[in-house]
């Protein structure tokens, strides 16, 4: 791709998100100086000031849509919610880059899809990415080396976990999976090449180790795809990671799964299962939900998480793109 091709791109992206701008402005969130009832009694704008009480983070889902749909709009409302909750980072759970990933770290995607989209003041903090099914269409080695590019894109390995300050006396356990290599249908398809060669084996034995030795009092798994969710999409992708991640995050008594891929809000509860299951919308296009058993809760609206914790709750928020919270769960 040329240079003026480039510039080109980088213009027109430049002169569509200032046409966004008088939209981001009607979003439902406004700032609220105190706050000291129960996050039960408050209406929806009230909410999201109080989460600031709290150790917060963002958690955004197939994102990359080169700023078409509601990406620009959400990327907006995704700034001003961080600003209003103090949200220490991004949690990116894959596809950030749709129609085939990218092919190195000068790919004008970088652009299209992330750099000139999230730029908000208040989003220029850590994002702590993994990969997604599309990202495994092109190549993900570059997905990881775009840490030596970008100050906030901070991903050192295809799977990894950070441990964080809740309070003094309280830490929280996050585990980022990579996801498309313990999925059968992934490695044997040619569009995704990479997913073959990376050992289910050893990712495995990773997430039983970590979550092993975790003496935090919070333990979160991330991942692109859904352990259990109402879709469409091939069963085996869920039926794969429920026969081999499940056991293990059960095991060791994990709090929270989040993920994208199915591009819809989802919480679901399973019989007999501790965990609390969240499929997190996508930040650009969504689809409409499909009924699936144990489900709580369901949007098919656009939108982003918060996850809030303290010494003792965890508060998972659902926000959509007017910055409405829809869904708000305490556990």
């Amino acid at each position: 791709m040329t240079q003026f091709f480039r510039i080109v791109i980088i213009l027109l992206v430049l002169l569509w998100s200032g046409c966004q701008n008088s939209t981001v402005r009607n979003a439902e969130i406004s700032n609220i100086d105190s706050i000291s009832a129960d996050l039960d009694t408050l209406t929806s704008d009230q909410q999201l000031p109080l989460l600031d009480d709290y150790y917060t983070f963002m958690i955004g889902c197939d994102l990359g849509r080169n700023g078409y749909y509601d990406q620009q709009i959400i990327a907006e409302i995704m700034g001003e919610a961080a600003s209003i909750t103090g949200a220490e980072f991004v949690a990116a759970l894959g596809d950030v880059h749709h129609y085939m990933g990218v092919q190195s770290v000068n790919d004008p995607l970088w652009l299209t899809n992330y750099e000139l989209i999230y730029k908000h003041p208040e989003l220029m903090i850590p994002w702590f990415p993994i990969l997604g099914n599309h990202e495994y269409e092109g190549n993900t080695d570059a997905v990881i080396a775009y840490s030596e590019v970008s100050r906030r894109w901070q991903m050192p390995g295809r799977y990894y976990a950070k441990v964080f300050d809740v309070t003094d006396s309280t830490e929280v356990l996050l585990v980022f999976i990579d996801t498309a290599p313990l999925i059968d249908k992934y490695r044997v398809s040619e569009e995704h090449p990479d997913a073959r060669k990376q050992s289910v084996e050893n990712q495995l034995r990773w997430i039983d180790n970590t979550l092993k030795n975790s003496t935090e009092k919070w333990k979160i798994v991330m991942g692109h795809h859904p352990i259990y969710a109402g879709t469409t999409k091939d069963e085996s992708e869920r039926t794969d990671l429920q026969t081999r991640l499940l056991p293990i995050l059960e095991k060791h008594k994990v709090d929270v799964y989040y993920n994208g891929h199915i591009h819809n809000f989802q919480h679901i509860d399973t019989e007999g299962s501790s965990i609390d299951y969240f499929v997190i919308s996508s930040a650009s296009q969504s689809r409409e939900v499909v009924p699936s058993e144990g489900t709580v809760f369901t949007s098919s609206a656009t939108g982003f998480a918060l996850c809030s914790l303290n010494d003792s709750v965890l508060i998972t928020t659902l926000v959509d793109k007017t910055g409405k919270i829809i869904y708000q769960h305490k556990r």
